[in-house]
């Protein structure tokens, strides 16, 4: 599994972004009030990036204790998809906000701080999850076995067989 490239969040934060606008601009036309984040969801997306590290924690220990029983492959990489799914999440829910946030700022009538905070705090929010899931990513990185390093090395230097 490749980790996640900066190409990837960036792209799901201009979508985010995107929608977020178009939400607005739709809510509005409909004679609406404008979508506001409610508060509880910068607290979810913070514990949801807590969640991926502690998850990733023991990953890591165990990578790094020499004496520590090589940890479960399997687990490793269901952590893994975790962060890497989490990082896209914070991204896109990041990007929603700055979009909110964009079409609120570029409106004649003014905001309501209420609204704007909670934006923002959404935004804060989502760039939080996006590192703390790419650090449990990071964690769940396993080195190669010592055969198939060996394996890799011997195959380098060998001719093709066909």
């Amino acid at each position: 599994m490749k980790r996640t490239s900066a190409v990837t969040l960036i792209v799901c934060a201009v979508i985010g972004a995107a929608v977020g606008v178009v939400l607005d601009v739709a809510l509005t036309a409909a004679s609406r009030a404008t979508f506001t984040p409610p508060y509880m969801l910068p607290i979810l997306l913070v514990l949801l990036g807590l969640f991926c590290l502690a998850f990733a924690w023991p990953i890591r220990r165990a990578v790094r204790d020499p004496k520590a029983p090589r940890p479960d492959p399997f687990r490793a990489v269901r952590v893994a998809a975790l962060a890497k799914a989490s990082s896209m999440l914070g991204a896109a829910t990041g990007g929603f906000a700055l979009g909110l946030i964009g079409y609120v700022l570029t409106r004649p009538v003014a905001v309501g701080l209420g609204s704007l905070t909670a934006e923002i705090v959404t935004t804060i929010a989502g760039g939080v999850l996006m590192v703390l899931a790419l650090i449990a990513e990071h964690m769940c990185t396993l080195p190669k076995d010592p055969d198939e390093r060996e394996s890799d090395a011997d195959s380098a230097g060998a001719e093709p067989q066909f």
